[in-house]
């Protein structure tokens, strides 16, 4: 099969079109021919030499994509050959084909392409764990996730409000502004024109903040929030080493916490997709919130995809199409 790899840490450039032996499915997984495979910022990372894959996992970038089964390993009892399913992917997306557990399959939601599909594993689970599973986000309270563009942030504000929050986000330019509006967000700060904990203070703090952003961001994040806020780290992208002053934590109760998706257990990631299925999938079938498509790139132009990511001109999900 065809795949891309990381012939060598470095920039986008890196990548490169190779053939790979097609995958076997292992007791519990299912093999997918790839229809469109997601672009995420981990893939950059990975490509840069700084996010190994856990053990045993593929070395192809990769971690979400869309497409039909083609195999089904011992143990699979719920997923049948021919199936059309999205999937969270310990790896090797960039491919014809691969395997991932079966567990971690969704199906395709009404009215969904492939390609549209393709852009909701890494995302979906992303933001549900983080916002709703480990940083409990309830109806009515302020919710503010940075680079509100993003997929993760377009995510996020869609799920956020779909579930009662009141929704504030950051972006970059006036026109990531307006489409995060556009989205469902309350309010979008232009963060090269105001001061984000400026205008959350003047709404009384957020309740939960998602950040991806890191470094000079941790200690405004902190002073943005309310009393007994809570802030919720998925990605340092400004660097994770900064001088906290620590003071108001305990006396304004405030919790600091995160979580990386990819490292976790098999398990976890199952119950995560259980959530996804009970939670989310339902807003998904009937239109209420849908994922938001910037560009789309053919396999072999991987490379172009990953500069369009690092470049943040972008506003939703990248995908490349495989098949």
């Amino acid at each position: 099969m065809q795949a891309v790899e990381i012939t060598k840490p470095g920039g986008p450039e890196v990548l490169a079109l190779t053939e790979r032996s097609m995958p076997e499915p292992a007791h519990d997984q299912v093999v997918i021919k790839v229809a469109y495979a997601g672009v995420n910022r981990p893939d950059a990372l990975q490509r840069a030499g700084l996010y190994n894959p856990p053990p045993g996992a593929s070395d192809l970038p990769g971690l979400e994509a869309a497409g039909e089964i083609t195999a089904i390993g011992t143990g699979v009892t719920d997923l049948s050959v021919g199936d059309q399913v999205c999937a969270l992917l310990p790896g090797g997306g960039y491919a014809e084909y691969v395997a991932t557990p079966a567990a971690h399959c969704l199906p395709v939601p009404d009215g969904l392409t492939l390609k549209q599909a393709a852009c909701l594993p890494e995302t979906f689970y992303t933001v549900w764990s983080n916002v709703f599973m480990r940083g409990g986000l309830q109806a009515g309270e302020r919710f503010l996730v940075h680079g509100g563009s993003s997929g993760i942030g377009t995510t996020a504000i869609q799920l956020a409000k779909a579930k009662g929050a009141r929704v504030f986000t950051t972006a970059g330019s006036d026109e990531k502004c307006a489409a995060c509006v556009d989205l469902g967000a309350e309010q979008a700060i232009n963060y090269r024109e105001a001061d984000f904990v400026e205008t959350m203070k003047a709404e009384g703090g957020a309740d939960l903040i998602l950040d991806m952003v890191g470094g000079p961001y941790i200690q405004r994040n902190l002073q943005a929030l309310a009393d007994d806020g809570r802030l919720v780290q998925i990605a340092f992208l400004q660097g994770p080493k900064v001088e906290l002053n620590l003071v108001q934590l305990m006396p304004r109760r405030l919790t600091m916490t995160g979580s990386t998706l990819r490292p976790q257990s098999d398990l976890a990631k199952a119950r995560i997709a259980d959530q996804l299925r009970e939670h989310v999938w339902p807003l998904l079938n009937v239109g209420t919130i849908a994922p938001v498509m910037d560009q789309e790139f053919a396999l072999a132009d991987a490379a172009a995809a990953h500069a369009r990511m690092e470049s943040s001109a972008h506003i939703g999900k990248i995908v490349l199409k495989v098949a």
